[in-house]
């Protein structure tokens, strides 16, 4: 059953009916008022409608390790929260097959955006869902979790090619919907500085670049959310860590501590 009240706060916010969205969530920030993780994503859809298109990032980084590079679309879980992998595992959802960056889809265009993402050899690379979203038009949702869970800012550094992110590349054995298992050759993120400590990321720094007309924010239920086009934030972002490479991360100088 759709949720009235976060229906109605969804549309206020600014989701687009028959849009593209790609939702970042934490499920306890929308409080009690909501009958399980069913009911979130039925409102999610009906807020889209027929014609549109739900994506939820299914990320597998942890499950995933480099001592352990195996992966099934299948059956491989989702890292990164209760609506994700109850997500990937409902009826009619389909996933891209990518080791450490999956994203799951449901809706019109689904299939499609979820296609191909195979074929690059980095997270966010040309094929993936997050490209694909910017360049279809279309919207990220950060309901409840902040900016800082923003995947898509790993296709911004992908571009601007700041002096951190990316280890080597490193084999992965992925098995797709099929059963058929494949070996994908993929640059991992690696966030360290030359000096071995930690580079840490700070892509909560998008609020103060981009206006209200490309970034909402609001409330669903209890959850404080941001809204905001995919393209403009893409543009936006490039062009700031082109000028400053630095700008959306902290400990670029800083030395390892030792314990």
């Amino acid at each position: 059953m759709v949720h009235d009240k976060m229906l109605s706060d969804l549309k206020s916010l600014g989701v687009r009916e028959g849009g593209h969205l790609l939702v970042h969530s934490s499920y306890k920030s929308l409080g009690e008022g909501v009958d399980g993780i069913e009911q979130v994503i039925e409102t999610l859809r009906a807020a889209l409608g027929e014609s549109g298109t739900l994506l939820i990032p299914t990320l597998s980084f942890s499950s995933v390790p480099t001592d352990n590079r195996v992966f099934d679309i299948r059956q491989t879980p989702s890292d990164v929260g209760a609506i994700t992998e109850y997500f990937r595992k409902m009826p009619g959802v389909v996933r891209s097959l990518h080791p450490t960056h999956s994203v799951a889809a449901i809706g019109a265009n689904a299939s499609e955006i979820v296609r191909d993402h195979e074929k690059d050899n980095s997270p966010v690379g040309a094929n993936s869902p997050f490209r694909k979203l910017r360049d279809w038009q279309g919207q990220i949702l950060m309901l409840g979790c902040g900016l800082l869970p923003n995947t898509s800012m790993h296709g911004v550094e992908e571009l601007a090619e700041p002096p951190y992110a990316f280890r080597h590349m490193l084999d992965y054995q992925c098995t797709d919907a099929e059963g058929i298992t494949h070996t994908l050759n993929i640059r991992r993120h690696h966030f360290e500085n030359a000096h071995g400590g930690s580079v840490v990321q700070r892509y909560d720094r998008l609020k103060f670049l981009l206006p209200a007309y490309i970034m909402a924010y609001g409330k669903v239920l209890d959850a404080e959310c941001y809204l905001f086009e995919a393209k403009p934030m893409w543009d936006v972002a490039v062009k700031v860590m082109r000028d400053d490479p630095l700008f959306f991360v902290d400990g670029w100088y800083e030395n390892k501590i030792s314990e």
